[in-house]
């Protein structure tokens, strides 16, 4: 009996996936791993994974005690969560303009949205600076959240998932009496949780990751965002107890995981129903 034809290439396939993810996954393992340890064992020259003498419950209670850890995780719950909540309120109406609406300058506004994916991020950083130091809005919520409030990625992400969507069905809401404002937060809103689901597991990644703009406009540690409160924990007396470092460090890194695992079957959903239309 004869292998298939593409077993040898899904075998290929596999082992190079499998090396991939060993690779990926490797740092976060030996981040852990180093959270586990005392100082004598994380400097050492064995290679090991398990602590031969467990340090855990100091390096954790230490990174709560040197650092407001919880007050750098809520801080990165509110401001994350009002990021997406605001991205969504115009992403949605947006998207849903550019996909199934009729006018002249739909074509010409999605280029401009097209452009907008081409700009970084750190392009407008000192104009946004300087409006909010003018307005005195510095180390302050409304800093971390305003330059992210529209997310043009999310705009195109939506808006091609609304491609997928049968004019049909935006027919017979209309026939039902339906406004457009309606039919884009009553039908549209619950047919593209998928896609809302990927979108917003790769925007509270983004920001909750964010080092660059909290350390430009975040002048307290109170204010910290997750990423910018690792460097606080660096930084006190006891920058090089890298035990409770990395122990903050996967404090701040295991909500993202979590919130993966929770959502993956829906994000790997998004991922697939979005598809590249014109």
């Amino acid at each position: 009996m004869t292998a298939p034809r593409g077993l040898p290439f899904a075998i290929l396939r596999h082992v190079l996936l499998g090396i991939g993810a060993v690779f990926m996954l490797a740092p976060f393992v030996w981040m852990l791993s180093l959270s586990l340890k005392p100082a004598d064992e994380i400097f050492t020259t064995d290679l090991r994974l398990l602590p031969q003498r467990w340090d855990a419950v100091r390096n954790y209670s230490e990174a709560f005690r040197k650092v407001p850890l919880h007050r750098y995780l809520l801080n990165g719950a509110i401001v994350t969560a009002t990021i997406f909540s605001l991205q969504v309120l115009v992403a949605l109406p947006a998207a849903y303009a550019l996909a199934k609406l009729r006018f002249g300058l739909a074509k010409p506004l999605f280029a401009l949205v097209l452009f907008g994916l081409l700009i970084p991020g750190h392009v407008p950083a000192i104009p946004h600076y300087i409006m909010l130091s003018s307005a005195g809005l510095l180390d302050s919520y409304a800093a971390l959240v305003f330059p992210s409030m529209i997310s043009v990625f999310g705009i195109f992400w939506i808006r091609q998932f609304f491609k997928t969507v049968p004019d049909d069905l935006i027919h017979a809401a209309r026939l039902d009496g339906l406004s457009e404002f309606a039919i884009v937060w009553r039908i549209m809103l619950p047919t593209a949780a998928p896609a809302l689901v990927a979108f917003g597991i790769v925007s509270v990644v983004f920001h909750w990751n964010d080092y660059f703009w909290p350390l430009l406009v975040v002048t307290s540690p109170d204010m910290a965002m997750p990423a910018l409160g690792t460097v606080y924990l660096r930084n006190t007396e006891a920058g090089t107890d890298y035990g409770p470092l990395m122990a903050g460090t996967v404090i701040i890194t295991a909500p993202l995981v979590i919130a993966f695992l929770v959502a993956q079957r829906r994000f790997i959903e998004g991922m697939t129903l979005t598809g590249i239309k014109g």
